[in-house]
C-alpha cells in the first residue's frame, strides 16, 4: 500500500484501532475486521472504473444516482442485472411503474423437471437507482447500457434448489400476501441486497436503534442522513455498510460461492466489453449493490485477474416480458416490512421537492411527466469533477442529526389526513385524535432518541390513538397509513408491451366493450341470439377460464357441454387483476388455442396420466377447441394408457366420460371414431379380466367395482357388435367370490342381470339375511351394494325399495333404531349420486297422501294380476299354441312378412301366410302363450 493510500483514511484507521483495543481483550480481536472494512472502502474508491454502490429501492440511492449522472454524463453504464433481460427493457416506456422484468421457461432442459416452470423477476420502481440508470442510458443518445450480471439460466445453474418466496414480514403480512401473487413463486433478482445476514447483528442494530424491523432502521439511520450527502460521502458510506455486512455474514459455503461468482462474472464481462470497444474506464459507470461493490475477489477491478470461466447456458428456452408489480409484491418477495416501499416512494417525492433534483424518466413513460423547469435545469455535458478520495466517513459518522423544521408541517398534514381517512373507513375519529396523533408521534420519536418523527413513528401513533380496540371496516389504521403515504401502487403493463397472445386476447374480446386492462371485476353479458359475433368471445372466455387462475374469467350464467351451443352467457372478468397470468401464457405460445393444445398434450402424455385424465383431455379438446384431429390423437393415447393400467381406481370417471363421449358422437357424427370403438372393445376385455380380482381386493371399493360392471353392461351391445365374446363376462362373474357384504350384493345383482338369478332368488336371499340375527347388523352394507348396483343394473331400483321396506317392516325397534344411523350414513356416504334414482322409485311405489297409507298394499304383496281377465275355466278352454295363432292370423302374417317368410295355412279354411312360420317354429308360439298366461 502506497503512502497516499495510507494517509487517505489514517484518522479513521487510528480511531478504529483504539475502538478495537477498548472493546476486546486485545487490539488483534477486532482489528482485522474493522481495518479490513476500511481497506475495502479504499480499494473501491480508487478503482479507475467508477463504482456506484446502491441499495434496492432506496430513494437516497436514486437521488444520488440522478445527481451523479448529470455530473458525469457517462458514455457506458454497466448495470447489475441479468444480461439476457436487456432486449425487453425498452418496453418499459409502455408501462406504468412499478413493473417487473420477467424471464420465464415452461419446459426445462438441463434442470430437474420438478423445478419447472422457471421464473426470474427483477422489480423496478421509480424510486430506485436502477431505473434512473436505465432511463438515462435508454434516452440519452450515444450512451450504451450493458447488463453484466449472470444470465437467468446461470441463476438456476448456481442454485441448489429453487428459492422459496420470502414470507412477508410485519404486522400487515396478510395484506402483503394478497398482492404477493403478482410475482408468484419466481426467484427475485435485485440490485443492492443490503441486509445483515448475521442474525445477531441485525437484532443488535434493531434493539439499540429502538426500531421494530430492518426497514425502519435503514430509513432512520441511513436513508435520511444520506439524502443530503454529497456524492463522495454517499459512496464511502455505502461501501462501508456493504463491507461491514459482508465481513460479518455467516460462512455459508454455497452462499459465499454464489456471491463471489457473481462478482467474478460481472468484472469478467466488463473487462471484456472495455477491451472490445476500447472504452476509457473514466467514461463508464458501474452500478451495483453495495454488498458486491466492496468485493475481495481476484477478478475485482479493471486490472484484475482474468481466470474466471463462464459456463455455457443450458438448452432451456427462455421467454422475456414485463409483468405488473406492486409495492406489496416487492415487500413480500424480498422480505421487507409491509409499507416500506410505499414509504420509500413518499420519501423519494419529498426529496425531489426539497432538493429540486431533476430525475430521469423514460420518454413516453405512462404515469410520469417531465417538468419543463426540470428539463431546462439539465446541465450541459461537461467533464465530471474528479472523485475526491479524501476521508469523508469520519465527518459523516460524527455529524449529529439536524431537525428539519419543514417536517413539523408535514407531520401536521399527515395527522389531519389520517383522521379524514379513518372517518371514511368507519372510525369515530375527531380533531382531538389528529392532535393526539401529532403529539404522540413527537413523543415516540423522543423516546426512541430520534431528532424528528419518522413515518414509522407516525404509523405507531396513529394506531395507538385511533384504532383503539376494534376495526370497524375492512382496513385497519396501519393499512390506512400505508395508503396515505403512497399506497400499494398496483399498475399495469401497457398494451404495446404485452406479448402477442395477450394482445390477441384483448383484440378478440373487443366486441364486449370493456376496459379489460382495468383492475377489478367487470360484468360481461353475451347474447349470442341477437349478436352471433359474440360466440367467438364466448369461445375465448371458456378457454381463458381453463387456462387462467380462478377468478380471472368466471361464468355467472351459462355452461358449456358436449353437443350444446350457447345462447346467452354472463361473465365476471378480472383480466386486469390477473394480467401477470395472462402475460405468462404468452411465453407458452402465440395464441390461446396453441397453449391449450400444448397443455392438453402435456396432461395426456405426462408420467402421471391415467385413463380418466386422458379422456378428460379428449373431452376438453372437443369442448373448447372443437378439434377432431386432437381428440382422435388423445383418444388413441387413452387407449394406450388403459391397456397398461392394472388398477380400477379411475373406473367411475372412465365410465362417466366414455358415456358422455359416446352420446356426443352418436348424435353429432355420422359414425363413431375408430379410437372409441377400439376403446370399448379393449375396455370390455380389460375390465372382464380385472373383475374377479377387484371383487376380492379390499383396496377396490364397491363404487369402483360397480363402475366396472356399469361399463361392461352398458357397453355390452356395442362391444358384442364389434366382435367381443359375452362368455368372457359370464366367466368373470362366475369366478368372482367376494367376502365384503356390499360386493356380495353387487355380485348378486350382476348375476341377476346375466339371468343367473331370478327376482325370487334375490328376495329369498334378502329374507334369509333379515332372519339371521348375526347378519342383521351388516344388512346396511348389503343395501349399499344393492344401491351401487343401480349403476350397472338400473332396473333393480324397485327391488332396492322393496329390500329397504322389508327391513323397516320386519325388524323390531330395539334392532332397527341402533341400526338406522348406520344405514343412513352408509347410503349417504357411498351412494349419494345414486340416491335420487332410489327416491324417484320410492315416490312411484308409495302413496302420495298420508290418508292413503292405511289402505295401501305394497306391490310385492299384492295378488299377481292375470294377463287375461276371464275366469280360469274360461282361460283353460282358450286356444293355445297353434290354435292361438289360428285364432289371430293377422299377427302371425305380419311377423312372417317382416321376416320375409312365405307359405300357406294348413287347414280346411283358407290358410294365412303365417302357417309356414308356425310350423317351422312351434316353440315360439308355446313360449308366447306361456308368457301371456303367466302373472
Amino acid at each position: 500500500m502506497n503512502a497516499v493510500t495510507e494517509g487517505t483514511f489514517a484518522a479513521l484507521r487510528g480511531q478504529l484501532q483504539e475502538a478495537a483495543a477498548a472493546l476486546a481483550d486485545g487490539p488483534d480481536a477486532l482489528e482485522g475486521i474493522l481495518l479490513g472494512i476500511v481497506d475495502d472502502v479504499d480499494r473501491a474508491v480508487r478503482e479507475p472504473l467508477e463504482i456506484f454502490p446502491v441499495c434496492h429501492h432506496s430513494p437516497a440511492s436514486a437521488l444520488a444516482m440522478a445527481r451523479r449522472l448529470r455530473e458525469k454524463q457517462p458514455k457506458v453504464v454497466y448495470l447489475e442485472l441479468c444480461e439476457d433481460m436487456a432486449p425487453i427493457l425498452t418496453e418499459l416506456r409502455n408501462c406504468r411503474l412499478p413493473v417487473a422484468v420477467q424471464a420465464f421457461a415452461t419446459e426445462v432442459d438441463g434442470f430437474p423437471a420438478e423445478w419447472a416452470p422457471l421464473s426470474v423477476v427483477a422489480p423496478i420502481t421509480e424510486a430506485s437507482a436502477e431505473y434512473q440508470a436505465l432511463a438515462y442510458a435508454l434516452d440519452t443518445p450515444g450512451v450504451e447500457l450493458v447488463l453484466v450480471d449472470r444470465s437467468c439460466d446461470h441463476v438456476f445453474q448456481w442454485q441448489e434448489k429453487p428459492a422459496d418466496p420470502a414470507e412477508p414480514a410485519g404486522p400487515d403480512a396478510p395484506a402483503a400476501q394478497e398482492e404477493a401473487a403478482l410475482h408468484g413463486d419466481a426467484v427475485g433478482v435485485e440490485i443492492g441486497d443490503l441486509r445483515p445476514r448475521f442474525a445477531e447483528l441485525e437484532e443488535h442494530l434493531l434493539r439499540h436503534g429502538r426500531v421494530r424491523h430492518w426497514s425502519e432502521w435503514w430509513h432512520q439511520y441511513v436513508e435520511l442522513p444520506l439524502g443530503d450527502a454529497d456524492h463522495d460521502t454517499y459512496r464511502q458510506v455505502m461501501l462501508l455498510i456493504g463491507s461491514l455486512f459482508r465481513r460479518l455474514a455467516p460462512g455459508d459455503p454455497h452462499r459465499v460461492r454464489v456471491d463471489e461468482d457473481r462478482e467474478r462474472y460481472m468484472w469478467t464481462r466488463m473487462r471484456a466489453h472495455l477491451a472490445e470497444t476500447g472504452t476509457d474506464p473514466a467514461d463508464a459507470l458501474y452500478v451495483c449493490g453495495a454488498f458486491h461493490a466492496a468485493s475481495r475477489v481476484e477478478e475485482f477491478g479493471v486490472h484484475g485477474a482474468g481466470t474466471f470461466e463462464i459456463t455455457p447456458p443450458s438448452a432451456t428456452k427462455w421467454q422475456y416480458g414485463l409483468i405488473p408489480s406492486s409495492h406489496a409484491a416487492i415487500e413480500a418477495q424480498f422480505g421487507l416490512a409491509a409499507g416500506s416501499v410505499s414509504i420509500a416512494a413518499s420519501e423519494w417525492a419529498k426529496n425531489l421537492r426539497r432538493t429540486r433534483v431533476a430525475p430521469y424518466r423514460l420518454a413516453g413513460q405512462a404515469g410520469t411527466r417531465t417538468s419543463k423547469k426540470a428539463a431546462k435545469a439539465v446541465p450541459a455535458a461537461v467533464p465530471a469533477p474528479p472523485l475526491d478520495a479524501s476521508d469523508k466517513l469520519t465527518g459523516f459518522l460524527r455529524r449529529p442529526p439536524v431537525l428539519d423544521r419543514l417536517d413539523e408541517a408535514e407531520l401536521l398534514g399527515w395527522s389531519v389526513e389520517i383522521v379524514r381517512a379513518a372517518r371514511r373507513n368507519g372510525y369515530l375519529a375527531s380533531t382531538a385524535d389528529a392532535i393526539a396523533v401529532f403529539e404522540t408521534s413527537i413523543l415516540l420519536a423522543g423516546l426512541r432518541e430520534r431528532a424528528k418523527p419518522t413515518p414509522y413513528d407516525f404509523q405507531d401513533a396513529a394506531v395507538t390513538c385511533i384504532e383503539k380496540d376494534s376495526v370497524p371496516g375492512r382496513r385497519d389504521v396501519r393499512r390506512l397509513v400505508e395508503i396515505m403515504l403512497g399506497g400499494d401502487r398496483v399498475v399495469q403493463v401497457g398494451y404495446d408491451a404485452l406479448p402477442p397472445l395477450a394482445q390477441d386476447v384483448h383484440d378478440r374480446l373487443a366486441p364486449l366493450n370493456l376496459k379489460l386492462q382495468q383492475r377489478g371485476v367487470q360484468r360481461a353479458l353475451l347474447d349470442m341470439a341477437s349478436r352471433p359475433e359474440l360466440e367467438q368471445c364466448s369461445d375465448v372466455l371458456w378457454m381463458l377460464r381453463y387456462l387462467l387462475p380462478h377468478g380471472a374469467a368466471r361464468p355467472i350464467m351459462g355452461e358449456r357441454r358436449l353437443g350444446e351451443r350457447p345462447i346467452q352467457e354472463s361473465w365476471d372478468l378480472a383480466l386486469g387483476t390477473h394480467q401477470r397470468a395472462l402475460i405468462e401464457l404468452g411465453y407458452e405460445g402465440v395464441s390461446i388455442e396453441q397453449v391449450l393444445e400444448q397443455r392438453l398434450r402435456r396432461t395426456a402424455y405426462g408420467p402421471q396420466a391415467t385413463t380418466a385424465t386422458v379422456l378428460q383431455a379428449v373431452e376438453d379438446a372437443t369442448l373448447y377447441l372443437r378439434s377432431g384431429r386432437l381428440a382422435d390423437e388423445l383418444g388413441r393415447r387413452a387407449l394406450e394408457v388403459l391397456a397398461t393400467e392394472r388398477s380400477v381406481d379411475g373406473a367411475p370417471e372412465v365410465l362417466r366420460r366414455v358415456r358422455g363421449l359416446l352420446a356426443y358422437y352418436r348424435t353429432s357424427e355420422p359414425a363413431l371414431p375408430a379410437w372409441i370403438e377400439s376403446f370399448v372393445t379393449t375396455g370390455y376385455a380389460h375390465y372382464c379380466t380385472l373383475l374377479p380380482t377387484a371383487f376380492a381386493d379390499d383396496d377396490a371399493s364397491v363404487r369402483q367395482v360397480a363402475a366396472m360392471l356399469g361399463f361392461l353392461f352398458s357397453m355390452e351391445g356395442l362391444a358384442l357388435s364389434l366382435g367381443c365374446d359375452r362368455n368372457q363376462l359370464e366367466l368373470a362373474v362366475a369366478q368372482s367370490h367376494p367376502e365384503d357384504p356390499a360386493k356380495t350384493a353387487l355380485l348378486w345383482a350382476a348375476r341377476s342381470q346375466l339371468g343367473r338369478l331370478t327376482r325370487a332368488d334375490l328376495r329369498a336371499r334378502c329374507a334369509e339375511l333379515l332372519g339371521n340375527p348375526l347378519v342383521v347388523p351388516a344388512y346396511p352394507r348389503y343395501l349399499s351394494g344393492f344401491l351401487h348396483a343401480l349403476e350397472p343394473v338400473p332396473g333393480l331400483a324397485d327391488f332396492v325399495v322393496e329390500a329397504v321396506s322389508h327391513a323397516f317392516a320386519q325388524l323390531p325397534d330395539p334392532v332397527l333404531l341402533p341400526w338406522l344411523p348406520t344405514l343412513i350414513t352408509t347410503l349417504r356416504g357411498s351412494g349419494a349420486d345414486l340416491a335420487p334414482l332410489l327416491i324417484r322409485e320410492a315416490s312411484r311405489v308409495f302413496p302420495g297422501r298420508l290418508a292413503d297409507l292405511d289402505a295401501w298394499t305394497p306391490p310385492w304383496r299384492a295378488e299377481p294380476a292375470s294377463a287375461d281377465p276371464r275366469p280360469a275355466r274360461d282361460r283353460a278352454s282358450a286356444p293355445c299354441g297353434p290354435a292361438l295363432l289360428a285364432a289371430h292370423p293377422a299377427t302371425c302374417d305380419a311377423v312372417a312378412d317382416l321376416l320375409g317368410c312365405t307359405g300357406t295355412w294348413q287347414s280346411a279354411e283358407p290358410a294365412p301366410a303365417g302357417a309356414a312360420l308356425l310350423a317351422r317354429h312351434p316353440d315360439t308360439a308355446e313360449a308366447l302363450e306361456a308368457l301371456l298366461a303367466t302373472p
